[in-house]
């Protein structure tokens, strides 16, 4: 029996919560996975897990080993991982986790200006608006806009992420321009839904210093940043924007900010990975790379 791939195949079944989703992983069959963690518990005297045909469960001695085999395992990855790039660590594949919005707009001038001086390292990027557990995922760096990462990974805030309030010049010779927030509130507006929660985001608004979360009267609700700009492009009313999606928009009088007393930057864009005792190479490149150069990509202020 090969005990290192025998317990690699039983953390695997661990963090996967079943045999089916585990075997998938792994490119295996049900059959042949749950003999090889058969062989596992056989010669370690243990069970490492409760079985029934509905739930599959840690036992005590699985969970223990579990918790003492998964840094093993990923240190080992790591270290193979090293072998397999360059002597010099500038080739390889770094993958990445980030909004949809972000990998547009900000990931992808990134990652072409990059490659200019690093043309051997390849991306491979996971984009969704949802929270993604990199470990697991086995994800190299990550990207958030909003609230900082979990205190399980290094985070880096990379720049505010300025929200101003915007329409088109068509809209607003029809529907006129407000000049307060009651007015404001006659407009039909666009909202945004958290993807991960379904709660619709109240607009922050600065009014006289202070922070207001209002609601708005929204006609087009969306879950993702990049259709809530087109359909304010398409003039179906008025929105809070980030000025990294609609810098350019500004700038050619596409998009006219409106009300600019109102616009905030309390939240910011956030770069993260996890804690490694030995960081591959590339991706050390890179995530200095991006602490240099991402704040030309995000712009306070159009």
């Amino acid at each position: 029996m090969d005990k290192a791939r025998a317990v690699e195949l039983f953390a695997t079944v661990a963090r996967a919560g079943g045999f089916s989703a585990a075997a998938a992983d792994v490119g295996m069959s049900v059959q042949a996975l749950s003999k090889a963690v058969k062989q596992l518990e056989e010669h370690l005297g243990v069970r490492l897990f409760h079985r029934t045909t509905r739930t599959l469960k840690l036992t005590d001695e699985g969970a223990r080993l579990l918790e003492v085999a998964g840094p093993a395992l990923q240190m080992l990855d790591e270290i193979l991982d090293e072998v397999r790039t360059s002597s010099d660590g500038r080739e390889g594949v770094i993958r990445i986790t980030a909004p949809v919005s972000l990998g547009g707009k900000v990931l992808m001038p990134l990652i072409r200006s990059f490659r200019l001086e690093h043309p051997n390292i390849a991306f491979d990027l996971v984009l969704e608006d949802l929270d993604t557990d990199i470990v697991q995922a086995k994800i190299d760096v990550g990207f958030r806009i909003g609230r900082e990462p979990s205190r399980n990974v290094v985070s880096r805030r990379l720049a505010p992420l300025s929200l101003v309030i915007a329409a088109t010049p068509d809209y607003l010779k029809r529907h006129g321009e407000p000049k307060n927030l009651c007015e404001l509130l006659q407009h039909p507006c666009t909202g945004f839904r958290m993807p991960s929660t379904g709660r619709l985001v109240p607009w922050e608004l600065n009014i006289n210093g202070e922070m207001v979360f209002q609601d708005v009267p929204s006609v087009c609700t969306v879950n993702s940043a990049l259709p809530e700009v087109e359909a304010v492009k398409a003039g179906i009313g008025i929105g809070q924007l980030s000025v990294y999606l609609i810098r350019e928009e500004l700038e050619k009088g596409e998009l006219v900010e409106i009300l600019p007393q109102f616009a905030t930057a309390i939240s910011a864009i956030h770069m993260y990975y996890p804690h490694r005792t030995q960081m591959p190479a590339r991706v050390r490149l890179f995530v200095n790379y991006v602490m240099k150069s991402a704040a030309s990509l995000l712009p306070v202020r159009p």
